[in-house]
């Protein structure tokens, strides 16, 4: 049913709605008009016969007992004057049979209706019978002597049996008249059908219209309003609800971007007295041995503290370079495998306890090296100090099977739509299901018990604009055999090579 919907529009489903209330409309209004008529013709013609039948019977004198000629011969003249059709009369006295026609029974009469012929004397009785398809009327009227007030049977019944063909011929008539203009009766009620859907629907396409328009991001969108029905209700509570969102979204877009001058303008200034703060806190660390325990301990304190700072601001505006649409990327042909082995070296990630590598080499492609080593840099950081030891680092070249929208073609084995897979994996308990969503997320803590963090809570957040900046995707994940999992894929472009 929803897929035949869905392949029918609403306009259709409008006019068929229409034509189909129209047609049981027509359809009821005939079949009512078809009973109500065929009954009043059937009744005029019935009513015609038997008044007509019943007052012949009475002005006819018949002398008993019956002479079956001479009664024949009445029936032949009462026949001759039936209303509103020719008769055919029969006469039952006993076992005496008499018609006016060639035979002398007539298998139209009913022994319901001789029986309700005897039961009563003074009116008659009727019936409507079909015979092999054919509509009868059959009219029954006992004889009766009448002294004063007193009525007795003479034992002497006259039936008349009359067709019924030609008012059931009528009746077709009129179904046929019906049924022949039902379909122009349709036809002209599709102008009006058309009439309501395209009323119906010109609010509905306009309503369509402005929600495509507010999702392409233009909030002043509104639609004009016309009457005053459910329509008209419907387009006012979209513009009402359109300028609560435009206020709501430029509320929340001016306290973004408060947010993020502050920040910026916050890093900014905080950059320079960090600096002499880490020049100061350099030289205190070199003197540190010497100084007194207590003294030494607050010193280095403050020299690390200062240095995560220093690691906080640094982000801080890394991320606002991000936000302002600034970041650049500066790509440059570089062999990956060498490039990761140098940001592991930098920052002493070199023991085989420590970390475990599968770096093939040979797989060159054109990134911005400074950005790159942020992204491993900041995924093998974060195993070794939320995972656990040893962190596997891999790298491989996923071939494609066809150009990908924003891709170039590339050359070797890579082929077009070719992929730089690398993928950083920790041996601890990986990330809980609830975090997964929010990982990336800035200041995101998957511990809630962690009430202050090792870094800045932005690692993985740049990781994640360095990484689309690239043109590549990053997920997280959690490995079958524990802990997690982090894939980086950055489609290859321009004059990659793999050697």
């Amino acid at each position: 049913m929803t897929r035949w919907r869905a392949r029918i529009g609403l306009r259709t489903r409008l006019v068929l709605a229409f034509l189909l209330v129209a047609a049981v409309s027509a359809g009821t209004t005939a079949t009512l008009t078809y009973r109500k008529a065929r009954t009043a013709i059937l009744e005029q013609a019935q009513d015609t016969a038997v008044s007509s039948f019943r007052d012949r019977v009475n002005d006819m004198g018949t002398p008993l007992p019956v002479e079956p000629k001479s009664l024949q011969e009445q029936l032949r003249q009462l026949a001759r004057q039936g209303k509103p059709h020719p008769w055919v009369v029969f006469a039952e006295y006993g076992s005496v049979r008499v018609s006016s026609g060639t035979s002398p029974v007539s298998t139209v009469i009913t022994p319901q209706l001789r029986r309700a012929a005897l039961a009563s004397p003074r009116s008659g009785s009727f019936q409507r019978v079909e015979k092999h398809g054919d509509p009868w009327l059959t009219v029954a009227v006992p004889t009766v002597f009448r002294a004063g007030k007193t009525v007795r049977p003479t034992g002497l019944v006259l039936y008349a049996v009359m067709p019924l063909t030609d008012e059931e011929a009528n009746v077709r008539a009129m179904v046929t008249a019906a049924r022949d203009g039902a379909l122009p009766g349709l036809a002209v009620a599709l102008v009006p059908a058309l009439l309501a859907a395209r009323s119906v629907l010109r609010p509905v396409r306009d309503l369509r219209k402005a929600s495509q328009s507010m999702g392409r991001g233009r909030l002043d969108t509104r639609i004009q309003v016309k009457g005053s029905d459910e329509l008209a209700d419907l387009a006012r509570t979209f513009n009402e609800s359109a300028v609560a969102l435009e206020r709501s979204v430029g509320e929340l877009q001016d306290a973004e971007a408060r947010a993020r001058r502050f920040a910026s303008d916050v890093s900014h200034e905080l950059r320079t007295p960090l600096a002499g703060m880490l020049a100061v806190t350099e030289v205190l660390d070199e003197d540190a041995a010497r100084l007194a325990p207590d003294t030494a301990a607050a010193v280095r304190l403050i020299s690390a503290e200062t240095g995560k700072l220093a690691v906080l601001v640094e982000d801080l505006m890394e991320i606002s370079r991000f936000d302002a649409g600034a970041a650049e990327l500066n790509t440059d042909e570089v062999d990956v495998a060498q490039t990761i082995r140098k940001t592991l070296s930098g920052r002493h990630w070199t023991g085989p306890d420590e970390i475990v590598t599968d770096l093939p080499d040979g797989i060159r492609a054109r990134l911005d090296p400074r950005r790159f080593d942020v992204v491993v840099a900041n995924l093998v950081g974060n195993a070794l100090r939320h995972g656990a030891a040893p962190v596997v680092v891999r790298l491989r070249l996923e071939p494609g099977t066809g150009a990908e929208p924003g891709t170039g073609s590339g050359s070797g084995s890579g082929g077009e739509g070719a992929r730089l897979v690398t993928e950083v994996a920790d041996s601890g308990p990986g990330i809980r299901p609830e975090a997964l969503p929010h990982i990336f997320d800035r200041f995101y803590k998957a511990d809630s018990a962690r009430t202050r963090s090792e870094g800045s809570g932005l690692g993985l957040a740049i990781t994640l604009e360095n990484v689309r900046l690239h043109g590549g995707t990053i997920r997280a994940a959690n490995g079958p055999q524990g802990g997690a999992v982090f894939t980086v894929e950055i489609p290859l472009t321009g004059r990659e090579v793999t050697e």
